[in-house]
């Protein structure tokens, strides 16, 4: 098979020559980029600076060599836009904090502190209020909360969707553009989405792209209101939806069905023990508008919607399925009630699951390779059974994992798909 062949028959629960990998064709599938820098250097790559093609988490491009190396089977369309405002584009040098050489987009305007602290800025408008703060020795940014005054009994609506707005011509041409070259140049499945699909994603209640966000945008305060605003939350909500879907349309008049896959929504609904919320108030909050999005979706393309959730999630995902989701990432396996074979009885039949590879919070970075290869071994032996499983490891792999554990994962990859 090609490697857009073997997506698409894992997707479509159909068994797979080999199972399919995916390296770095997500945001939250990704490498940091110091990990990709020291990667290329395993694999006698030519040394160069490694582009960052994500600035808030810092993850770096898997370019051809090394997708290669990696035996990846998919490929991203790179955002149009960084999470704090600007282009992908007009790359400039700079170092992160472990000495890595990187280039980073020209408007990345960061600004150190006298402790070493690193600042960015919306827009890279350095006479604004900074958006995003890593500390010395870090490795991604951390949003900074930006909330104002608002009216805490009749919060606004207007002011909590100003960022919905219609898909600009610019994008959809760099999103023609880059779905067009990728699928003439390439026989990987190709991966798109667009901003606005993410039904209270955390990671962008803050808004760091925006210069003067209103509404609510503290992180602790948008929790409550799950609780204490619903109402609220389904106001939000709809009017995205409405929004979302238009842009949908607009952006599959684009790139059409040469993408296999739509990134849809990061909104992590697991923490380590429990899910953050009961199923009643997913179902009665998020599921009708998850649904709208994946009934136009599956009503008019042929992607197929991938949802990301952290955390242990087992009773919210009967509802995720209802919810249209065909793929679930990042199977976060090391948490509370998310045992491999467990999930994949249960659901394999319904989901896709991209991730589980590997566990990236012990395993991959303080295991010996001995044991990331016997992990690795174990999930493929479970996951691959009747297709609908994507290699991944549990989410990104962020910086300081040994090179030799990498490889270890690869080698079982490699043995075993």
């Amino acid at each position: 098979m090609t490697s857009r062949e073997r997506i698409q028959a894992a997707l479509e629960h159909r068994q797979p020559d080999k199972v399919p990998v995916d390296f770095g064709g997500t945001s939250v599938s990704g490498i940091s980029a110091s990990t990709v820098y020291k990667l290329r250097k395993a694999f006698n790559l030519p040394e160069r600076p490694v582009r960052v093609v994500c600035s808030y988490q810092l993850l770096g491009e898997i370019d051809e060599e090394l997708m290669e190396k990696l035996d990846c089977d998919c490929t991203p369309i790179m955002a149009y836009k960084t999470m704090f405002g600007f282009r992908n584009e007009g790359w400039k040098p700079w170092t992160l904090s472990d000495g890595t050489p990187v280039l980073v987009p020209e408007k990345f305007n960061a600004r150190y502190e006298p402790n070493g602290g690193v600042f960015q800025y919306p827009e890279g408008d350095t006479s604004l209020s900074a958006s995003g703060y890593m500390p010395e020795g870090g490795f991604f940014f951390d949003a900074i909360i930006r909330q104002g005054d608002f009216d805490e009994d009749n919060p606004s609506v207007a002011d909590n969707t100003e960022e919905f707005v219609r898909i600009s011509d610019d994008e959809l041409r760099y999103a023609q553009e880059r779905a067009d070259y990728l699928y003439t140049n390439s026989e990987r499945a190709i991966i798109g989405g667009i901003s606005g699909t993410a039904l209270g994603d955390i990671s962008m209640v803050p808004a760091t792209w925006m210069k003067h966000p209103r509404g609510i945008r503290d992180v602790a305060e948008w929790y409550m209101s799950m609780a204490s605003r619903q109402d609220f939350l389904r106001e939000i909500f709809d009017r995205q939806t409405e929004i979302a879907l238009e842009n949908l349309k607009l952006y599959h008049q684009a790139v059409g069905d040469k993408i296999t896959v739509l990134y849809l929504c990061g909104a992590d609904f697991g923490s380590q023990n429990a899910p953050m919320c009961s199923t009643r108030l997913f179902d009665e909050v998020y599921l009708p508008y998850y649904k709208r999005i994946t009934a136009w979706i599956h009503g008019n393309t042929k992607w197929k919607v991938f949802k990301h959730t952290c955390g242990s999630i087992m009773p919210l995902i009967p509802s995720l399925i209802e919810a249209g989701i065909d793929i679930l990432n990042p199977v976060q396996n090391s948490v509370v009630n998310m045992d491999p074979q467990e999930l994949k009885d249960k659901f394999g039949d319904a989901l896709t699951f991209w991730g589980g590879g590997v566990d990236t919070q012990k395993t991959l970075p303080f295991g010996t390779p001995e044991e990331v290869y016997e992990q690795v071994k174990e999930r493929i032996s479970i996951y691959n059974r009747g297709g609908g499983f994507v290699f991944n490891t549990i989410h990104n792999t962020l910086a300081k994992v040994p090179p030799e554990n990498f490889l270890a994962m690869l080698k079982a990859i490699k043995e075993f798909r």
